[in-house]
């Protein structure tokens, strides 16, 4: 009986295991959230517009535990815009409360800062990401409807730290 148990034990141990191992290493590459964003840290450059063209890259919030996810991101010359939809999600909520973070374009990773952007202020870079139709909603770069207007999307921008 006693063998049983510890075979049983061992058995939910080495399952954690390789749980905690995909969760650390699989994930930020997946459309799980993980806690790795990888790259190689790099100073930034003066303008992202010349080296870094618009893509889906990884950002790593601030804070603890580190949470990695896939967002898209649109360069200008002093960093980064992001945005998500206004439906209080983990990532944004983290940016605000906790603003020092990374942001990944390919293999390159950067150490930004988020500043939310709101208000009139917040037009130019949703034209940016979206261009200049602010009723459409973009999602993984498809049209997917209007019940949501990108105008009323959070917007942040990342500078670097």
């Amino acid at each position: 009986m006693a063998s049983r148990k510890r075979i049983a034990g061992i058995a939910f141990a080495a399952v954690l295991v390789v749980a905690a191992a995909v969760y650390v290493f699989a994930t930020p590459y997946n459309r799980i959230a993980g806690v790795r964003i990888g790259g190689t840290l790099t100073p930034p450059p003066d303008d992202f517009t010349k080296d870094y063209p618009r893509t889906i890259g990884e950002l790593k919030t601030g804070g603890f535990p580190p949470f990695v996810v896939h967002v898209s991101l649109v360069p200008f010359t002093g960093g980064f815009i992001t945005s998500t939809r206004p439906d209080g999600g983990y990532w944004s909520t983290r940016a605000r409360i906790a603003p020092d973070g990374y942001i990944r374009h390919g293999d390159t990773t950067f150490a930004m800062r988020a500043r939310e952007v709101t208000g009139e202020e917040k037009k130019p870079y949703i034209q940016a990401m979206y261009g200049p139709d602010l009723n459409r909603r973009l999602s993984g770069g498809v049209i997917i409807g209007e019940s949501e207007p990108v105008g009323e999307w959070q917007v942040f921008l990342w500078t670097p730290r």
